[in-house]
């Protein structure tokens, strides 16, 4: 089940649900009335932050059995290895409940998937998925998470497991653990020493004593 690889590629550039948002902040309280506030800051402007505020206001979408069945499945997706947090740690839950209430047409796609995996277990294992066995879930999501090997009667939780992995990698490669995972650095700034001797020597040309103190002097 590593496919932290092929997730980093996903998310990087073939990533087939527009779901990147900016920002998402939430926590883990069944009231709303303690959310934080967004922040400004120089990439936000005010009506994105009263749209945030908008989606943060609204009541919880999925239920504590639903939230804890998505947990479990993102950190199937993406688990805690030795170079970086899980999916949880990196709030993907939190950043899934914000899509659905951005995003609409995600909610129906995504409550009946995970009906249907819970379905799925009850008629094997006697209990909800959120309640097997590690192994068994991981039974369950292999034949689920692998579109070409799948059996014509998984196709439901084919295309539900899909989207799940896609909300997953969005949600986490674009938190901060994501980013440091991918080993993305940004841009930077450099020291500039000024034009190098020998190319000044080539042209006979030579800094002043203020260009040095002002310009290329660190």
């Amino acid at each position: 089940m590593d496919r932290r690889e092929s997730l980093k590629l996903i998310a990087t550039g073939a990533i087939s649900v527009p779901a990147v948002v900016a920002g998402c902040k939430t926590d883990d309280k069944k009231t709303t009335a303690a959310k934080s506030e967004p922040k400004f800051n120089l990439d936000r402007n005010p009506d994105e932050l009263k749209y945030e505020k908008e989606i943060l206001a609204k009541e919880k979408f999925f239920t504590e059995h639903e939230m804890a069945t998505i947990t479990i499945l993102a950190d199937i997706i993406i688990p805690k290895d030795e170079i970086s947090g899980s999916a949880s740690d990196a709030k993907v839950p939190e950043f899934i409940e914000f899509i659905v209430k951005d995003m609409p047409q995600h909610q129906v796609p995504l409550r009946g998937g995970l009906r249907w995996l819970d379905m799925q277990c009850l008629k094997k294992y006697e209990k909800p998925f959120k309640d097997c066995a590690p192994a068994q879930q991981t039974e369950l999501v292999d034949q689920i998470a692998y579109p070409q090997k799948a059996k014509p009667g998984m196709s439901q939780g084919v295309k539900f497991f899909s989207l799940m992995r896609d909300l997953t990698a969005t949600g986490f490669y674009t938190s901060e653990i994501g980013v440091k995972d991918l080993g993305y650095n940004g841009n930077k700034p450099n020291q500039w020493n000024g034009v190098p001797d020998e190319v000044l020597k080539q042209y006979n040309l030579s800094y002043t004593e203020k260009e040095l103190n002002e310009c290329v002097k660190f």
